[in-house]
């Protein structure tokens, strides 16, 4: 296990569940395609992931030919399903719940006739006390109140007052993660008309954010600015009193982030992973039948139905920039072959995209050391693991067959803020966190699709991926899930560098469509949609 390794995702697969080959048989990412010879494309994306998908989904449908080269055998990135692992057992092998998918994406790209099926938790947490005591938190409003009022009444009457209030915060920031960061130029080659254009365009965004800040009021903005400013901690002891509940919560401000609950700026995280919805329902995560190479699979049949060729086994080596005119030309791929397009957008991360396939010559000094300079450290180890039964704690009763405490997310270690805290000071200190925070998940509760009927032993196999694994196996810098940190010096206007936050780089012809990228991480798909319509702003289609 990596050193700074401080939170665990585990993911259990149980038995008596039934292994279905249907989603892999009908997934389109299994079947690897060739590119026709000598072919100008209006668009190649590099990367498969979720949000390459959609940029290219999307470009399709605007009547554009493109294609997605993706370098491993199978596509989706992070949002994939893998059942090489343990024989009878599918995994979802890196992210591993779905919430944050922008709704517009869905009904874009018509997701469920497309497949795709999520399961919603009830209850969708569960923190067992070392005191033999648990809390329960869920959609269902009466059981939150009765699960909370076992350690504060008055935390249980708070808690809806605080999900009202984040609901609220959600709403503000739907325009925001919707829409392309207001990014000003002043390009040489604009007119004294385009200039005028532009500045007209940029203030329209601020023109419509006011406006929705105007509907928030002055009290709720300044609460809203303290919750983006400030450390979880102080956001969550202003609400609550009960440790286990401010420790539950705390752990959506530190997953994922090399921070603790005392780092500035975390509750920004906070929100961050209560901003999704699933079935219209603020913050509900589900799971997704299959996996979440399901998410991945409906987006790709989506943009296959739209007429985008994808190709699987095709690593980029270099991005092709005419280093005269500063265009991109396309790509060259490992084994030598070279796809030529005047649009190239990348979903690989800001580091790999900059430093590895760009020449460094065409790129602005400040530009290239700003992306070196970024924060692309990881805590996270994800260990997927195949069992037997299904594990029982002892501060509850038997569920042999699944409980309430099966359901959702079972956070371990996790009874205070400080506990969180401790692990994560051991891990900024380079060695192994003594209690880390482990998030467990056990899908196979709801799905039946990725499990077989039993074996003879308990565990009965696992596949372990540290920071330096899903940085090797999955192409994330650092192992970074994100793409990059997610502090409030990484975000929006500054995300991936100041100046470039519009899906735009110094590269003519070159844009990011990845979670390094404004909105951010997540398999939210924001950063593939708003950079393909900044593409199709800046080539309206003549022909």
């Amino acid at each position: 296990m990596s050193p700074a390794a401080r939170r665990i995702l585990l993911a259990v697969a149980a038995r008596r569940r039934r292994f279905s080959t249907d989603a892999a048989a009908s997934d389109p990412s299994r079947a690897s395609q060739q590119l026709p010879r000598g072919k100008r494309w209006d668009a190649v994306v590099i990367g498969g992931g979720h949000n390459g998908l959609v940029a290219a989904a999307y470009l399709a449908r605007a009547g554009r030919s493109v294609a997605v080269l993706e370098r491993r055998g199978v596509l989706g990135g992070a949002a994939v399903s893998e059942s090489d692992l343990v024989p009878g057992f599918r995994f979802s092998r890196c992210s591993y719940l779905l919430s944050l998918l922008r709704p517009a994406i869905l009904r874009d790209l018509e997701l469920e006739r497309h497949g795709l099926k999520l399961l919603p938790r009830s209850p969708s947490s569960f923190t067992p006390c070392l005191d033999g005591r648990y809390l329960l938190l869920g959609p269902d409003a009466e059981l939150n109140y009765s699960e909370i009022s076992k350690f504060s009444r008055k935390d249980a009457v708070a808690y809806p007052r605080y999900e009202e209030k984040l609901e609220n915060f959600c709403k503000l920031m739907d325009f925001v993660i919707d829409s392309a960061p207001p990014e000003l130029r002043q390009e040489a080659h604009f007119s004294m008309v385009d200039r005028m254009k532009h500045r007209v365009e940029k203030s329209a965004f601020w023109g419509h954010l006011l406006r929705h800040v105007m509907q928030q009021g002055q009290k709720n903005m300044v609460e809203f600015f303290d919750l983006l400013l400030s450390p979880a901690s102080k956001i969550l002891n202003t609400w609550f009193e009960s440790e286990v509940l401010k420790a539950t919560l705390a752990t959506d401000a530190v997953i994922g982030a090399m921070a603790g609950v005392h780092t500035p700026g975390s509750g920004y995280v906070l929100l961050h992973h209560v901003m999704g919805e699933t079935g219209g329902q603020r913050g509900v995560w589900a799971y997704v039948q299959g996996g979440m190479g399901s998410v991945s699979s409906a987006i790709s049949k989506a943009a296959l139905e739209a007429g985008v060729q994808i190709v699987t086994n095709a690593e980029v080596s270099q991005v092709m920039v005419n280093e005269t005119s500063g265009m991109v030309e396309g790509v060259a791929l490992v084994d030598g072959t070279e796809v030529h397009s005047p649009v190239v957008l990348s979903n690989a991360t800001p580091y790999k995209t900059f430093v590895d396939l760009v020449p460094s010559s065409v790129l602005p000094e400040d530009f290239l050391c700003a992306i070196k300079a970024a924060d692309y450290s990881s805590a996270t180890t994800k260990i997927n693991v195949a069992v037997d039964r299904l594990p029982q704690f002892q501060c509850c009763n038997t569920n042999l067959e699944g409980g309430p405490e099966h359901m959702g997310t079972i956070h371990i270690g996790s009874e205070s803020m400080e506990e969180i805290d401790v692990a994560y000071r051991e891990a900024a200190d380079g060695i192994s966190s003594k209690r880390p925070v482990i998030e467990m998940t056990i899908p196979s509760v709801l799905d039946k699709t990725i499990s077989p009927p039993g074996f003879s032993s308990s565990v009965v196999g696992y596949d372990m991926l540290t920071p330096p694994d899903l940085e090797r196996e999955f192409g994330l810098t650092g192992g970074n899930i994100f793409h990059g940190a997610m502090g409030l010096d990484s975000l929006f206007l500054m995300r991936p560098a100041k100046g470039w936050s519009d899906y735009r780089t110094p590269v003519k012809g070159l844009y990011l469509c990845g979670s390094g990228a404004h909105p951010g991480g997540g398999v939210m798909g924001a950063p593939g949609r708003n950079a393909a319509a900044v593409v199709l702003e800046d080539h309206v289609k003549t022909k």
